[in-house]
């Protein structure tokens, strides 16, 4: 992973998990803060009425003049302890002792109490004191639930978030490295032109065979200029505009062919054309593109000594060449931007039959295409939708 990538992946994570966390921590706060005064005064509930049914039994007892024998409260968790007016100890079962009769319901660390009092001046129990720790251990459970949730939805919102970058960066990483690969073929392709360009020009300064080097400089040129034209095609081609016009094909293969004469001649590839009249209504500049591109992958691909046809039979214009031929496999992709075949060792970007797809599907043209490993290939495009 490149640096940009880690960097773009960890400021994704911290805002994207960072802001899930602190919604998710914000709702579990009021949820927290709900449940636990739902267990206080549940907890306050219960002691209220544990509280209320001794002071009857209490009051019962000294108004049939008996004496009041405590008992143990059914409730589990309960326990409760009975003092005088002077504060002294009648009866207990606490767990902790208590000196603090002012507040009516408190918390210790591990106890809730809650003190009931009886007005009655016949009766020696003055105050009724019930303990337990049920609400605060119901508390703590609260809220180390609310921390485990917490804990888990961080995790999981990372993993998601982990997988959402994952999948956002992978286009982003696909074309990174379509770019690189793109810059590496650019300098394979302009490599062989260039070199001959400049070698050719030092050999005519020479003033050695000047009519040869001539054909070389004038075949690099062309091959240069293709690699540029189609370069800026691809990149700007979502702003042209087509403009349609009647034209005969025929004419514009010819130029083509002209055009590529020089190239295929330093390879010592003949090119052949059998072209029918054939006049169609289409962008000039796009149909040119198709022309083109085709040619050049002709005569890239082909072997030395080997011969390039060119024609137009029944409305389909097809290029044959005998060269390294494409597999089947690769034919499924090889339409594809940037996509070319594994055993290709001519240069190339991938772009130019991507372009040619491109064209075809917007004037809802086809392409057929037939080849076999090292044999050769055979691209036909049918015109006939719109021929005129």
């Amino acid at each position: 992973m490149y640096s940009n990538e880690k960097k773009a992946l960890f400021s994704f994570l911290s805002i994207y998990v960072g802001s899930a966390v602190a919604l998710i921590g914000a709702m579990l706060y009021f949820y927290y803060i709900n449940e636990k005064k739902m267990l206080e005064d549940h907890c306050s509930m219960e002691m209220s009425n544990s509280a209320y049914e001794i002071k009857e039994n209490i009051l019962n007892a000294y108004m049939n003049h008996q004496k009041f024998v405590p008992t143990p409260l059914k409730t589990e968790g309960l326990q409760y302890a009975l003092y005088d007016r002077d504060k002294n100890l009648i009866y207990s079962n606490l767990e902790e002792s208590i000196s603090d009769f002012s507040q009516t319901e408190f918390d210790t660390e591990h106890y809730s109490y809650h003190i009931a009092t009886i007005k009655d001046e016949k009766v020696p129990i003055k105050y009724i004191v019930i303990e337990t720790c049920q609400g605060i251990e119901d508390k703590q459970s609260l809220k180390y639930l609310i921390i485990g949730i917490l804990i888990l939805s961080g995790i999981f919102v990372t993993f998601i978030a982990y997988l959402l970058a994952k999948l956002l960066l992978k286009p982003v990483r696909e074309k990174i490295e379509h770019m690189d690969q793109f810059i590496k073929d650019s300098a394979h392709e302009l490599n062989t032109p260039v070199s001959v360009l400049l070698t050719s020009v030092s050999t005519l300064k020479q003033g050695r065979n000047p009519e040869k080097m001539m054909k070389y400089i004038l075949g690099s040129t062309k091959q240069i200029s293709q690699v540029y034209n189609d370069i800026h095609y691809s990149a700007f081609n979502d702003i042209d505009e087509s403009m349609d016009e009647s034209f005969e094909l025929c004419v514009l293969v010819q130029e083509s062919v002209d055009f590529f004469f020089d190239i295929a001649n330093a390879k010592s590839i003949q090119i052949e054309t059998s072209l029918e009249p054939l006049t169609i209504l289409m962008d000039k500049t796009k149909t040119q593109k198709i022309i083109n591109n085709l040619l050049s992958n002709a005569v890239k691909y082909s072997n030395r000594n080997t011969k390039i046809i060119v024609s137009i039979n029944d409305g389909c214009f097809s290029v044959q060449d005998h060269g390294i031929g494409i597999s089947e496999e690769e034919q499924k992709n090889i339409f594809k931007r940037y996509k070319r075949g594994k055993d290709n060792n001519e240069g190339g970007f991938g772009i130019g039959l991507d372009i040619v797809t491109r064209i075809i599907h917007e004037y809802g043209l086809s392409m057929h295409l037939k080849s076999k490993r090292k044999e050769g290939s055979t691209f036909s495009i049918n015109f006939n939708p719109i021929k005129q």
